[in-house]
C-alpha cells in the first residue's frame, strides 16, 4: 500500500498525481487516515522533482494537525529549508504551508518567524521576489496574529 501511495504521488502523469494529492488533502482535513504515512510523505521532501516536493509540503502541513506523536519535530528543519528552495514555486508552497503548520502547532511559530524574517531571497528573479515577499508577509502576519491571540487567551483573567 505504502509503495502504491508513493508511486501515485510521484507518477509521471502530473494530473493524476495532483488529483491524488487533492484527495489526500481533502480527506486529511477531516480525518487522520493519512497520518500513518507521515514518514513516507516526509521522504518526498528530498525528491528531485519540485512538483513532488510541493505535494509533500502541502500533505505534511495538512496532516500536522494529527501529529500527536510529534513526528513533525524531525521533519521540521527539512520542511523549513524549502522556504528558500531553489525553485521559487516550491519556496512559495512552503511559505504558504508554514502558516498552516503554525496554526496547528504554535510551538513552531518562533522558528517559523525567525526563518521567514531572515530568508535570503536574492537568488530569485525580480519577477518572483515580490511574490515571495508577499507570501512571507502574509504568513508572518498569520503567525503573529495567532501567537498574540493564543498568548492573550492564556493570560489570567481572560475567561472568555
Amino acid at each position: 500500500m505504502k509503495e502504491q501511495i508513493i508511486a501515485h504521488l510521484t507518477a509521471k502523469d502530473d494530473r493524476f498525481a495532483c488529483a491524488f494529492t487533492n484527495q489526500i488533502l481533502s480527506e486529511s482535513q477531516e480525518t487522520d487516515k493519512w497520518y500513518a504515512y507521515f514518514p513516507d510523505f516526509a521522504q518526498l521532501l528530498n525528491h528531485p522533482k519540485s512538483l513532488v516536493r510541493n505535494r509533500a509540503l502541502r500533505i505534511l502541513a495538512t496532516n500536522v494537525q494529527w501529529d500527536d506523536e510529534n513526528r513533525f519535530d524531525s521533519v521540521f528543519p527539512a520542511f523549513l529549508a524549502h522556504s528558500t528552495d531553489d525553485k521559487p514555486i516550491t519556496a512559495r508552497q512552503c511559505i504558504q504551508a508554514l502558516a498552516q503548520v503554525g496554526q496547528a502547532k504554535p510551538e513552531y511559530t518562533p522558528r517559523i518567524l525567525s526563518a521567514l524574517r531572515g530568508a535570503d531571497l536574492s537568488k530569485y528573479k525580480d519577477t518572483m521576489r515580490p511574490l515571495l515577499e508577499k507570501d512571507i508577509a502574509e504568513t508572518v502576519k498569520k503567525q503573529e496574529d495567532k501567537f498574540v491571540s493564543s498568548a492573550s487567551s492564556a493570560q489570567p483573567g481572560n475567561a472568555f
